[in-house]
């Protein structure tokens, strides 16, 4: 059976790489029951942390500014709560959701226009609603590239500058795209003698506000239209180099200040680290490289289907043996096929060299033809959940030790994160914007296995959570607004120095609240209730647990200290060294 399945494994993966498929728009995150009323909205991954459903009474599309400030301004009048929906809605916590099913959502799906682009002064005007994807696309066109942005194209710009979305550098500004943002507009309620609406053009010569918009969780009003500066295009030289971890910890902050958008992938379980050596390169260097990564590539649903059915398997049986050996195959085969990088459509080896355009940011998947039947996005076909944190580079070599110690008390523990392409481990820089980085840091990301049962437990639960806490509270390590489970927010405002100025145009924007929700008011610590506590909830991330129905006392799970870090409260088998999934360890070992 365990031969069988692997095979089927590279099966999977084989057809994932060399799949020719059908393209079509994945579906609006808005569903309707009548012409735009009656509504509810979710996430790309199909659910929130809480596994809540957010129902609202209506929603609306503008097409134009003018538009906008009409919708703004009769929902101020008639004090209904709004919040801003995006075209694909890539952010996983609940900032989409107003309070109350007679909530009203703005959609900047139609907000879609490239208004400008200034080839002299290298900027770009565009409508809050544009794609990453397409800003590339036309500023290349006209020889520009916004140098530093985020992985996966498909979010807009007005979503990612409002959750603080990155790439990966220590050099200049940083890859934080809010950091590239010169002027933006923003519609914001206000008075009956302003018509309830008012409308700020906000640049570098108000910093104050706008500091605060670059990065605002949506909860400041409504950006319809953001200025970017952008430079002249270039070439990039991309090498992937698989060493081992030993010298993780002395090797990172080194290797970030060396290449200007280098990051690290990192294996714990297998001691493989990647190292993305990623530079520029002089305009006339040959090569017409493409980044098409693997993971962000259409994938049948059916094979996605198999593959979760397979770790359900695992999951139910403890086979942790099965995950490490699936993992070393799917880390095996990424690097064998360069991870989704050619060279005139093929891969012979390395370094690819291209134009920024080309291999900075990639997702194919969004051609594909989203019917659940044919072909989607990987995530869609999944269920997980993610953890991300910057940890300062003063801190980053005890937090990699940490997650070495831990991996060596259970040497497979982390082959579950390997099953979603390892520890992605990206460079950012400290930001001028209040919600912004505080300082220099490495940002961690996690994706992880969850059951569709939220009171069944994950195998190695304890140790996964161990480490959420440890980035989290140890090394106070500051969340990603647009990532988390909701322990990921527990006391993190108070992190940010100038979280009191942020509040305080928070409310000189919006004194009505009528773009905060509970949830955002929980997050920003004018609410409590951030967690939730109920049976299970630490399995999902709701709690930190503190008695044993908080994890899964029927399945033998109980609350305990974690194994290194004594502050940690973890979901952890009565007896470590009998559960089912770790008695396979030891006997593989």
């Amino acid at each position: 059976m365990r031969n069988l399945l692997q095979v089927l494994k590279f099966t999977l993966i084989f057809f994932f790489i060399n799949r020719v498929v059908i393209s079509a728009p994945p579906e609006d995150p808005i569903k309707c029951f009548s012409k735009n009323t009656n509504c509810t909205i979710t996430n790309a991954s199909g659910i929130f942390p809480d596994r809540s459903t957010c129902k609202v009474g209506k929603a609306m599309y503008p097409t134009t500014e003018e538009e906008l400030i009409s919708i703004v301004a009769s929902a101020t009048k008639n004090k209904i709560k709004m919040k801003v929906a995006t075209r694909f809605s890539h952010s996983i916590p609940k900032l989409v959701c107003p309070d109350g099913q007679k909530g009203l959502l703005i959609s900047t799906n139609n907000l879609n226009k490239i208004l400008k682009i200034d080839k002299e002064a290298k900027t770009m005007v565009v409508e809050s609603g544009v794609t990453l994807r397409e800003i590339i696309s036309e500023a290349a066109k006209v020889g520009l590239a916004l140098p530093y942005t985020p992985y996966w194209w498909g979010i807009t710009i007005g979503g990612l500058i409002a959750t603080g979305a990155h790439g990966s550098s220590l050099w200049g500004k940083g890859s934080a795209v809010h950091e590239y943002v010169v002027e933006l507009r923003i519609v914001s309620p206000s008075n009956s003698q302003d018509g309830y609406v008012k409308v700020r053009s906000l640049n570098e010569s108000d910093q104050d506000h706008l500091n605060a918009a670059k990065v605002s969780l949506g909860v400041l009003g409504v950006i319809s239209q953001v200025t970017l500066q952008l430079e002249s295009m270039f070439k990039r030289s991309l090498t992937y180099l698989m060493k081992d971890d030993t010298d993780l910890g002395d090797e990172i902050i080194s290797f970030g200040r060396k290449h200007e958008f280098g990051d690290v992938t990192w294996y714990p379980s297998q001691h493989k680290v990647a190292y993305r050596i990623d530079d520029r390169v002089p305009i006339n260097s040959h090569g017409d490289g493409l980044y098409d990564f693997i993971a962000f590539r259409p994938i049948l649903s059916a094979e996605l289907a198999l593959t979760r059915a397979k770790e359900e398997v695992q999951e139910a049986t403890g086979d942790a043996n099965g995950k490490c050996n699936g993992a070393k195959l799917l880390t095996s085969t990424l690097a064998s096929s360069g991870y989704g990088l050619t060279n005139n459509g093929l891969f012979l080896g390395y370094p690819i060299i291209g134009f920024n355009n080309r291999m900075q940011s990639s997702g194919s998947c969004l051609d594909s033809l989203n019917d659940g039947m044919i072909t989607i996005c990987p995530w869609e076909g999944q269920f997980y959940h993610q953890t991300s944190f910057s940890i300062p580079l003063s801190m980053v070599k005890n937090f990699i030790e940490d997650v070495q110690k831990l991996v060596e008390l259970e040497p497979y523990s982390l082959c579950g994160l390997e099953l979603n392409n390892g520890i992605l481990m990206r460079y950012v820089t400290a930001s001028s914007a209040y919600l912004g980085k505080t300082e220099d840091a490495v940002d961690f990301f996690f994706t992880y296995y969850r059951s569709k049962d939220p009171l069944r437990p994950r195998l190695f639960e304890d140790i996964v959570e161990e480490i959420e806490q440890i980035g989290l509270f140890k090394y106070r390590g500051l969340p990603h607004w647009g990532k988390n489970r909701n322990l990921g927010f527990v006391g993190a405002i108070q992190k940010y120095p100038n979280a009191e100025k942020f509040l305080k145009v928070k409310e000189e924007y919006d004194s009505l609240g009528l773009f905060s929700s509970e949830w955002t008011d929980q997050v920003l610590g004018l609410k409590e209730g951030v967690t939730i506590l109920n049976d299970g909830c630490a399995l999902e991330g709701l709690c930190i647990c503190s008695q044993d129905s908080h994890c899964a006392p029927n399945y033998g799970y109980f609350c305990k200290p974690g194994r290194i870090y004594k502050d940690a409260r973890v979901c952890a088998p009565r007896d470590v060294k009998k559960t089912e999934g770790q008695n396979v360890l030891k006997d593989e070992l």
